[in-house]
């Protein structure tokens, strides 16, 4: 299979829709200063790749897809990608859906969906000789550049604000990154993250600037189509932040469309927190992406001004998608619900997708029969402060079994057993 480098036809513009070449200094737009989305030969793809040779592939992780990555080559340890999809029949049958999937990105390297977008930015600083990448992040997209820049030996210097989720700070620390801990918010970590891009000539990973991210992130619609036997799911369900997730979904359904290998694409739900929900203020309006306040508990998709706002804006309407706003409440009970209805640990950002589909069905949006697929972007483990706020504490008990207590429901009585009462062992 070639490299998708051999099939890239330019860069085009999400807002003036010009076109550029690929080049090393380019991220957004040198005439209208919007994002960027790599287009290729799709009637060359054709030409030289089929389903039956992807399925013939052994490789099970993203680089499967290749073909469709603007890369010489990629970083194939650790490995990135083929998650598990699995159906969630309990927590399907909680919301009255007949068919609902889970896939779960928590079980990638850094435990994050970020890690998708970062194999391929990495896979790109190699191709061009980069021995520095930086990129500014609540914490997933930082780590996951960490883990990948310490696999291949490049250095990584990452902006984050400074209440990020220490779990996500101990991961970056430990992968050997360089942190600076920013004094504000995620916008403004960002900001200045640009802004020494500019001045040093650092390569820029940042999400929504970076068009590589996108296609690192196009690959688990990939994966959901074959996953699924090529039974393309009706709705997929996507927390959104900055929007390049959702964009990047989008745009692998349509690829795969593009070349043949699906028939038609899903529609998308777009899911954000109540203060955090640019996106879907665009939607139920003029399209336009305006700053918000941005607070909110879920920290990964806490963004005020989305930084690829447009490009997920026209992919939830390209999709005849919607998209719902939900609160940090609903947020912190979609973890326990999660947890306890499918098994699945997800972080604050990565159970607002559940929240999200609750609302959408509640509403009349969903309906029963559809086939739903749930996209978990981040494992619970990330943010044990946010967690612990809904999961309650452990009870204290004495190491004596005449003091035991056993908290036996029998109808709204409990009891205390004694030793005698305790089952032995022989």
């Amino acid at each position: 299979m070639k490299s998708g480098l051999n099939y890239v036809c330019g860069l085009r513009c999400v807002g003036c829709s010009a076109v550029c070449p690929l080049t090393e200094n380019v991220y957004t737009c040198p005439s209208c200063g919007e994002n960027l989305q790599i287009e290729y030969d799709y009637d060359a793809v054709c030409r030289q790749w089929s389903r039956d040779e992807l399925e013939r592939n052994p490789d099970r992780s993203l680089w499967r897809y290749q073909a469709l990555y603007p890369v010489e080559t990629g970083i194939t340890a650790p490995p990135v990608g083929w998650t598990p999809l699995f159906r969630a029949d309990r927590l399907g049958e909680s919301l009255k859906l007949s068919s609902l999937w889970i896939k779960d990105d928590g079980r990638n390297p850094s435990a994050s969906f970020k890690d998708r977008a970062s194999a391929v930015v990495l896979s790109r600083a190699c191709d061009i000789g980069c021995d520095l990448v930086t990129g500014a992040s609540t914490g997933n997209a930082g780590s996951s550049t960490a883990v990948l820049a310490a696999a291949c030996g490049i250095r990584a210097r990452i902006f984050i604000p400074h209440t990020a989720p220490r779990a996500k700070v101990a991961q970056l620390l430990a992968f050997g990154a360089e942190v600076l801990a920013v004094e504000g918010t995620y916008d403004q970590a960002f900001d200045l993250c640009l802004s020494a891009t500019e001045r040093f000539g650092w390569y820029n990973r940042n999400t929504g600037y970076n068009p590589f991210t996108r296609e690192g992130k196009k690959s688990v619609s990939f994966e959901i189509c074959e996953q699924m036997g090529w039974q393309v799911p009706d709705l997929v369900v996507v927390p959104v932040g900055d929007g390049n997730i959702i964009s990047g979904v989008w745009k692998g359904f349509a690829e795969f469309q593009r070349i043949g290998f699906i028939d038609r694409v899903p529609r998308l739900l777009a899911v954000q927190a109540d203060g955090s929900d640019a996106v879907v203020r665009a939607l139920e309006g003029d399209g336009k992406i305006r700053p918000v306040s941005g607070k909110t508990v879920a920290d990964s998709i806490s963004v005020s001004l989305p930084r690829d706002g447009t490009a997920a804006v026209q992919a939830i309407r390209s999709s005849g998608g919607i998209g719902v706003r939900v609160g940090d409440a609903e947020i912190l009970g979609a973890i326990i619900e999660l947890a306890r209805g499918a098994g699945v640990f997800a972080e604050p950002a990565a159970a607002a997708s559940l929240a999200g589909l609750k609302k959408a069905v509640s509403c009349g949006m969903v309906a029963s029969n559809e086939t739903v697929v749930l996209l978990v972007t981040g494992n619970g483990l990330k943010d044990i402060a946010s967690v612990m706020k809904v999961a309650g504490e452990p009870r204290i008990i004495p190491p004596d079994p005449e003091k035991l207590v056993l908290y036996c429901r029998s109808g709204d009585e409990f009891r205390v057993a004694r030793a005698s009462e305790l089952p032995h062992s022989d």
